[in-house]
């Protein structure tokens, strides 16, 4: 039978008829949105951005991109910004409460790359809690859109929430939590040799340790460690790319047996854009405390044992702790392969040029 194309036209604007067991009408999809899929998602994002911007305070500020309330609050945001715009078009699956904000703030992350207000250090690191976060804001927002009539309200509540905590939370001491980590490798090489190699790295090539996750990232490579005499002792004068450098002060000198120092950074130890402000060592939420390395002469060689230790001061100390132990443990074996490596190195070439 031939249908006229404008029976066919009326037909779709005609209002839903309920369904007969007197369940609410289904909405009906908005299919002929450009991109449809993808708006809530993007809407979210969005919004997370524009907090970013409003967080942007120093370190002890209000509204520092470091606080609680911005770590976690922003992400939740952003996946309940999502559920919200998404449950506007139509009713959703438990899974999209769950997996549509992970998309959500991996644009968000994406976006504050894009225009250059956050470095892929931090990016890198946060975007598992922030997807966490992202998931629980969403799932949130569906239940709410669920049992109840006020989900416009509830998402007004989540966006003043990070607002107002950011302006009080400054006012709260952060705890401290110290760290510390140790690795340990066998080196081919007697302790005397080793020893120099720790108190002489010179002209470090990058192929030599770009191995590290964190340099990998971003963190600048080391391209020297030299310990010289001053009048205060013995320092350990340490050089990175991007002309960052910093001293370490020796605390513990046993020739062939135990190396200890602590760092010290200045105010101009990391020139700016070499490290994501925020996250400064030294700082006011990071700093590394000590190191120590012992040498335990073992038959054919020598056993090289670091340790190293830190401090964390923020108001997710139990992430961030994680963080630095994933990458402290994987920079502690790679700089123990570093001097594995210049240390056989060399005594093979001392042995080949003995008589």
């Amino acid at each position: 039978m031939h249908t006229d194309p404008e029976d066919s036209r009326l037909a779709e604007l005609a209002p839903i008829e309920p369904a007969a067991s007197g369940e609410p009408p289904a909405r009906k999809p908005e299919h002929g949105m450009p991109f449809g899929w993808f708006w809530p998602m993007g809407i979210g994002a969005a919004m997370a951005l524009v907090l970013r911007l409003i967080f942007s305070g120093g370190p002890g500020q209000l509204y520092s991109a470091m606080l609680g309330s911005f770590v976690y609050l922003t992400p939740a945001l952003c996946g309940a910004v999502t559920v919200y715009m998404a449950e506007r078009i139509e009713r959703r699956s438990w899974g999209y409460y769950l997996w549509a904000p992970w998309v959500a703030t991996a644009l968000f992350v994406g976006g504050t790359l894009a225009v250059f207000i956050e470095g892929l250090i931090c990016a890198a690191f946060i975007v598992p809690l922030f997807a966490v976060m992202g998931s629980i804001g969403g799932l949130a927002m569906g239940i709410v859109c669920r049992i109840t009539h006020w989900p416009k309200q509830t998402l007004y509540g989540f966006a003043l929430l990070p607002l107002v905590l950011g302006a009080i939370e400054p006012n709260l001491p952060n705890p401290d939590r110290f760290s510390n980590t140790s690795r340990t490798l066998f080196i081919a090489a007697p302790a005397e040799r080793v020893w120099h190699e720790l108190n002489a790295a010179r002209d470090i090539r990058p192929a030599e340790v770009d191995g590290a996750w964190a340099y990998q990232v971003g963190v600048p490579m080391p391209v020297s460690g030299v310990t010289v005499d001053t009048p205060e002792g013995r320092v350990r004068q340490v050089r990175w790319q991007k002309n960052v450098h910093f001293e370490e002060v020796i605390t513990d000198w046993q020739p062939n047996r135990r190396l200890q120092w602590r760092f010290r950074f200045s105010p101009d130890s990391f020139p700016a854009g070499a490290l994501d402000d925020h996250v400064m060592i030294g700082g006011q939420y990071f700093d590394l405390r000590d190191a120590t390395y012992t040498l335990t002469p073992r038959d054919g060689g020598t056993e090289l044992r670091v340790e190293v230790s830190w401090r964390l001061s923020t108001s997710f100390n139990w992430y961030a702790d994680r963080v630095m132990h994933l990458l402290l443990d994987d920079a502690s074996e790679n700089i123990l392969r570093f001097y594995k490596a210049r240390s056989e190195g060399t005594a093979t070439a001392g042995a080949m040029i003995r008589p």
